[in-house]
């Protein structure tokens, strides 16, 4: 189906100057304008699978869901929509998990006035993006890991699990934990004993840590 002119983007990112920021960059554009904007994965979500939506830009830190957990969801359920990871995380394994997902690129916050454009008229006709500097790397390593038997882009941990590392490290109970996923207590204190044994940790302080470097919450 044809893109209408100019293309339909949502923006998410829980920083309003962030947001601010991208929209001054697409308002000097005639191709691209945003007409939506999310402050969490959950919304992101909501907005690109009910509105009129050509092409969704998620950062990677969010609340409720991150960018990467937002991805899935919203590629579960509008497989034709383009959507691209806007990150502060100079790190393979995002972009590994980026594709995993079904993100169409991966773009570097502090390079956004350079790419963010190009990458989302590549996203708009169908191709891959991701910021220049590091494709090379990465594709070396990608091969290099391929060849020895391993499967890039897979953690330790299950979706879920990597969902309720997030919200422990946001602080939330094991109550709150099960009311947001929907799920019983035990149940959640079973994903914590089982995340806790997969990472070799022993309580929240290092669940926290290890969310952190994982960007699944910001420091």
């Amino acid at each position: 189906m044809p893109v209408p002119y100019p293309a339909r983007i949502l923006v998410a990112d829980d920083h309003a100057v962030v947001r601010e920021g991208l929209r001054a960059l697409f308002e000097r554009q005639l191709d691209l304008q945003v007409t939506a904007e999310a402050v969490d994965g959950v919304e992101a979500v909501e907005k690109a699978t009910a509105a009129d939506i050509d092409l969704a830009i998620l950062d990677v830190a969010m609340p409720k869901l991150t960018g990467l957990q937002a991805v899935r969801e919203i590629s579960r359920r509008r497989s034709d929509l383009p959507i691209l990871l806007l990150s502060m995380y100079d790190r393979e394994q995002y972009f590994f998990e980026a594709v995993a997902a079904g993100a169409a690129g991966y773009v570097l916050k502090r390079q956004a006035d350079r790419d963010l454009i190009e990458a989302c008229r590549a996203a708009l006709r169908g191709e891959s993006f991701i910021y220049p500097p590091a494709l090379g790397r990465i594709m070396r390593r990608y091969l290099d890991r391929v060849e020895r038997g391993e499967q890039p882009g897979g953690g330790p941990l299950t979706p879920r699990e990597t969902q309720v590392v997030k919200l422990v490290a946001e602080g939330q109970s094991s109550h709150d934990i099960a009311e947001q996923l929907t799920i019983s207590l035990k149940t959640v204190e079973r994903h914590r004993a089982n995340i806790l044994d997969k990472l070799g940790m022993r309580d929240r302080v290092e669940l926290t840590r290890y969310a952190i470097r994982a960007g699944l919450v910001e420091p």
